[in-house]
């Protein structure tokens, strides 16, 4: 025979505990949505424009120089 799988009553400690886990999904994701928007505008000014980022190693004090360049689609 099948039993029937009831599901238990939320009691009220269950459901703020719920409810705290959603606020948090909340943020995270509007988290990511913050970082995603800064990555791509960070992304979108460097195909733009060459950069040169300027590092001094910490070992030998020696300047390290890295250029980068992007090259962007013309915009129909």
């Amino acid at each position: 025979m099948v039993e029937e799988n009831n599901p238990t009553p939320v009691t009220q400690e269950q459901g703020v505990d719920i409810e705290n886990i959603k606020r948090r999904l909340d943020m995270l994701d509007q988290r990511l949505d913050n970082i995603d928007s800064m990555v791509t505008a960070v992304a979108e000014r460097v195909m733009s424009q060459p950069i040169t980022l300027n590092i001094t190693c910490p070992h030998c004090g020696s300047n390290i120089e890295i250029a980068i360049i992007g090259t962007r689609k013309p915009k129909k």
